[in-house]
Order: structure tokens, then sequence, then C-alpha cells
């Protein structure tokens, strides 16, 4: 599955936390957004790893779920070049 997790976290050591846990699983496209290829077991081990980071009364963290047909459609000015992750796979 494609997903696009963005997440607000007003306290530097959890947000770097999150980052750092994020950046195992996908590309750091924007300051608070990251693009994943994750399996089920994957999204549900990040998830979980995510939960026991933040304090949800004052953060927050998004999943979109793109199909392959809406990926295709994500269009993109600038900044740093996707990566091929395909090319990774066994």
């Amino acid at each position: 599955m494609y997903v696009v997790i963005s997440y607000d976290i007003p306290e530097d050591k959890r947000r770097s936390k999150v980052h750092k846990v994020l950046k195992s699983y996908g590309q750091w496209m924007q300051f608070s957004v990251f693009e994943c290829h994750l399996t089920d077991t994957q999204y549900a081990k990040l998830r979980s790893r995510l939960s026991r980071l933040i304090k949800p009364e004052s953060d927050s963290i998004r999943f979109y779920f793109l199909c392959a047909c809406c990926q295709g459609k994500v269009e993109r000015i600038g900044g740093e070049p996707v990566r091929d992750e395909s090319i990774f796979l066994v």
C-alpha cells in the first residue's frame, strides 16, 4: 500500500523521535510529510510504534492511503526527486 503520512507534534524531542521512526519506513518529502510503500504488517508495526511515542491530546499523525490510480495523479513542482523503491524489491 502507498501511504502519505503527515504529523503535527509541537514538542521537539517527540517530533524528532517520530521523524526517525518514519524515516526507516519511507521517504521524507517535506517538513512533516513522508511517503511510504508498506505491507500490511509494516503498516501495523509502524502505527504501533508511533502510538507509543505520541501524546494524543497534543499530537496528531494522519495516514492518507492512495490507490495505484491516485499515485499516478500525484503532481510535484521542485523538491527532492522521489526514490524508485522498486529497484530494492527482491
